[in-house]
């Protein structure tokens, strides 16, 4: 039963961007797998609510990854400011990414599968910065990548890209969680591309100042206020862990 759900779990999510009215090109999107009780969800409980917040029943959680494709990356590290390509990847993406999850809602549902979700974006407590439920997170637990410097996640598809997740009351066996550590700097002490092209100087070695970046991709979000809120920048997404091209 649950390899017929999890082919009609990458079936649907496939559907759903090959049918999308978007601009934004991405890679073949990656796909993990958590269960609900996995200790670390407990870890992080009190930033975060957990999977049973969501759904009372819940036994596995579903993380999806859409990687953009390497030219809007570099489109954005060529950029003086923050490319509006970039901007308009990120309102179209969470849409798209809204739409992946009320389909997958839609299509388990006609096996049974009672399933929930949160938004994409804009789910987070504006003053400690930190969201109900983090996709991000929850791609970790899910085996997706191990989070760099930056605090973004590193996939094996790169950083460069938006996750989604939903919370199912079926059991799907978890995806193992990488044993190498994808961030160079964690790895080997090398790189440092994000701090030095972090324009708001919110990144260092010591890691990342939340209320800098957050001040930082306000403004941003001012200069872009005809395509709606788009708290973005992306710099440190478009150096050597941004993705293949």
């Amino acid at each position: 039963m649950s390899l017929d759900l999890i082919h009609l779990i990458h079936e649907t999510i496939s559907e759903t961007i090959n049918q999308a009215k978007v601009k934004t090109k991405y890679h073949q999107p990656l796909v993990g797998f958590a269960a609900a009780d996995d200790s670390l969800f407990d870890q992080i409980h009190s930033e975060h609510i957990l999977p049973t917040d969501l759904l009372p029943n819940a036994k596995t959680i579903v993380v999806y990854f859409l990687p953009f494709q390497g030219e809007l990356a570099e489109t954005n590290r060529q950029d003086p400011y923050v490319a509006r390509q970039w901007a308009d990847a990120y309102i179209e993406t969470n849409g798209l990414l809204s739409t992946i999850a009320c389909n997958l809602q839609a299509a388990l549902s006609t096996h049974g599968v009672m399933a929930a979700f949160e938004q994409p974006t804009h789910n987070f407590d504006t003053v400690k910065l930190r969201s109900r439920w983090s996709h991000k997170s929850a791609a970790y637990i899910a085996g997706l990548g191990t989070f760099g410097l930056h605090s973004l996640l590193i996939t094996p598809a790169g950083c460069a890209g938006r996750f989604g997740s939903l919370v199912l009351d079926r059991e799907i066996p978890p995806t193992p969680r990488p044993q190498e550590e994808f961030c160079l700097y964690r790895a080997k002490g090398a790189c440092l591309y994000c701090v030095r092209h972090c324009p708001s100087g919110a990144l260092t070695e010591e890691g990342l100042n939340k209320q800098k970046c957050y001040a930082y991709v306000q403004e941003v979000d001012l200069h872009f206020s005809d395509l709606g809120s788009c708290q973005v920048c992306g710099k440190c997404a478009t150096g050597p862990c941004g993705g293949v091209k």
